[in-house]
């Protein structure tokens, strides 16, 4: 998924207010920022354009080391020690390891089976959402939603900052999500990697920053 990652993100800062809204983006879309890192290194395999209907142009061959399900509990186990080591309250540790985790489960959904268990010789799952567009949106445009309403009632602005910056990425986010089934396919790898890394960590910045300029009112 796209956007069901960050309605996790945003959803989560109403059980974890003392969490900034960038650490827990980061942990929903960890496994595709170490996806690039690996494509690059060719320890993973992507080929753009896909043969069956889909909602994105590409064919996820073999990503063992950042989207099996065994290594997303790792990864996830990792960032909870990080977390803890930071001071992070046992619970919001706890659910930052579990957003890692999260984002195989809405992959699983998304993917046609091409999401292993762990590296190697692994079974491969998946429902097989993005096959369908009209389905896809609906899905996925009902858990943003949610992941939105539940972070704007859970906070609110201290300053324009915090207005703006907020529905600016939350509108482009959109913006880039809802074309993103007709959009050009990258012209390589290459590019599609910094593209996604680039995208990414821009995000956090921004949600990071937007987060700053507002407040829990539970």
């Amino acid at each position: 998924m796209f956007v069901g990652h960050t309605a996790l993100a945003l959803a989560a800062k109403r059980r974890a207010p003392e969490v900034s809204l960038g650490w827990l983006l980061g942990a929903t879309i960890l496994l595709d920022l170490v996806s690039p890192v690996l494509l690059a290194l060719r320890f993973e395999k992507v080929e753009i354009g896909s043969t069956e209907p889909s909602f994105v142009r590409m064919t996820f061959l073999e990503y063992p080391w950042s989207h099996s399900l065994a290594v997303a509990v790792g990864y996830g186990a990792i960032l909870f020690g990080l977390a803890r080591w930071r001071r992070v309250p046992p619970g919001s540790a706890l659910l930052l390891g579990a957003l890692v985790v999260s984002h195989w489960v809405l992959d699983f959904i998304s993917h046609v089976p091409d999401m292993p268990l762990w590296p190697g010789d692994s079974p491969k799952l998946g429902l097989g959402l993005w096959t369908s567009i009209p389905l896809t949106f609906a899905v996925e445009g009902t858990l943003f939603i949610a992941g939105i309403w539940l972070y704007v009632s859970a906070t609110r602005a201290k300053d324009k900052i915090g207005i703006f910056a907020l529905w600016g990425f939350l509108l482009i986010q959109t913006v880039m999500w809802a074309t993103s089934p007709w959009g050009a396919a990258p012209p390589s790898l290459t590019a599609l990697g910094v593209m996604i890394l680039v995208v990414e960590l821009i995000f956090l910045a921004w949600v990071g920053w937007a987060d700053r300029h507002r407040e829990s009112i539970q």
